[in-house]
């Protein structure tokens, strides 16, 4: 029809349709898909799979969002018989990412004791790499973040099924699933595990590059995973205290980069391992504040430090986002972007500043428009309005703006 987008715009809402995936969009990227496995082998086809499976997840993902039961339930199929036909391939057998994928899609789909049968297998089929091998650390890592997703509070935390994946992982043997309890011995022991592979992380010097890119994926699992089993069996400040130790390390690793090399290979790696870590720590923050009482500051202080460091990590905008919805002061948070907005060339800052005022619009105006007896409230908010079309003429002059799609789109839609 000329105009309609490939794929999808989850960010724009038509009306109570959010807009989903486009027929003839979908067709295209399902075409793509085909055709390029077909063309590849070996480590190609099999990251091709991990890459189509996790658009598939994400299907799935906005299917949740929507609330749409009926249609999750045909994503479902559809998603699970493509994991299915992936893993029997002779290759993909022990590709232990297409086995994280595809226990996470059960997981989604609210199968929670067949995603864990399936977590159990992957770990077991998996072999005694421990704490060595990255892609055990980091599909342990999901399983125990998924399970203490479903823990009420952190009391009785130490017998619960997280912390058992997490020991398991620091003993080097074979994995033996969860029979409801964790024996005091084996978390003292693999604490101390923990310990000393951290410090040979963060102590070592990596070789190549190559090797480099590996130590930062390997790195951030194990980060995650020694946080959480801290988090589980001794509180939230011990949690901290891992991710403060590992970020100022690797912060100390990459400036010291900066000044050896004149060209900097490595650095690129350091950023990005930096920020998974900074976005572990916060995502742990926010569960936390979810399930027991903590000061908001420290979440806060974390996020506007991530933010001014990483300006288009969408991730890190939107837990600030949420939890500025909660003060009722704007001024802190338009301040920030201001800033933000001037120091980066990113658009990112632009777009949420734009949604976190249209998020206050419509709150003011929902409380305006409550019934009080006879009287009906009837004064537009004008102040916000101004504010935002301010906001979008700044951004559209911006040399990103002006070139996207996305942010007119959205600026039409608004003056509408």
């Amino acid at each position: 029809s000329g105009f309609n987008s490939i794929g999808h715009m989850d960010t724009m809402s038509r009306g109570r349709h959010q807009i989903g995936h486009y027929k003839e969009g979908e067709e295209f990227i399902q075409n793509v898909f085909h055709v390029l496995s077909q063309i590849f082998t070996g480590k190609e086809k099999s990251n091709l799979a991990i890459c189509w499976l996790q658009y598939e997840i994400s299907k799935v993902i906005q299917c949740l969002q929507a609330k749409k039961k009926k249609k999750l339930k045909a994503q479902g199929r559809k998603s699970k018989k493509l994991a299915k036909n992936f893993l029997k391939a002779p290759d993909n057998r022990n590709n232990l990412s297409l086995w994280k994928l595809y226990a996470y899609l059960e997981w989604l789909l609210g199968n929670t004791d067949d995603s864990r049968k399936v977590f159990d297998t992957a770990l077991g089929t998996a072999g005694t790499g421990g704490l060595k091998s990255a892609q055990l650390c980091s599909l342990s890592l999901l399983y125990a973040q998924l399970e203490v997703e479903l823990l009420e509070s952190t009391e009785g935390a130490v017998m619960s099924r997280a912390v058992h994946i997490l020991t398991k992982l620091t003993e080097n043997g074979p994995y033996v699933p969860y029979s409801g309890q964790v024996l005091p011995v084996n978390v003292l022991k693999a604490r101390k595990t923990y310990e000393h592979a951290l410090q040979d992380y963060l102590s070592k010097t990596p070789v190549s590059d190559k090797d480099q890119v590996k130590d930062t994926d390997q790195l951030v699992s194990l980060v995650g995973c020694y946080a959480l089993f801290q988090y589980l069996t001794v509180g939230i400040d011990a949690a901290v205290l891992i991710y403060t130790q590992a970020s100022e390390k690797l912060e100390a690793s990459a400036s010291q980069k900066c000044e050896n090399t004149e060209e900097n290979f490595g650095i690129l790696d350091f950023p990005t391992a930096l920020e998974a870590v900074t976005l572990l720590h916060t995502n742990l923050l926010r569960f936390h504040m979810k399930i027991s009482v903590y000061p908001l500051n420290p979440l806060r202080e974390a996020l506007t430090e991530a933010l001014k460091r990483y300006p288009s990590n969408q991730s890190l905008w939107r837990s600030y986002i949420h939890i500025q919805r909660k003060s009722h002061s704007a001024s802190k948070a338009r301040r920030f972007f201001d800033s933000v907005t001037r120091s980066t060339n990113s658009l990112e800052p632009w777009l949420f500043a734009i949604q976190a005022e249209q998020m206050r619009k419509k709150l003011t105006e929902k409380v305006q428009r409550a019934d009080v007896g006879e009287i009906h409230c009837t004064i537009p908010e004008t102040g916000l309005t101004n504010r935002i079309v301010a906001l979008f003429e700044h951004a559209v002059q911006s040399e990103n703006g002006t070139h996207c799609p996305l942010l007119w789109r959205m600026y039409l839609k608004f003056m509408v």
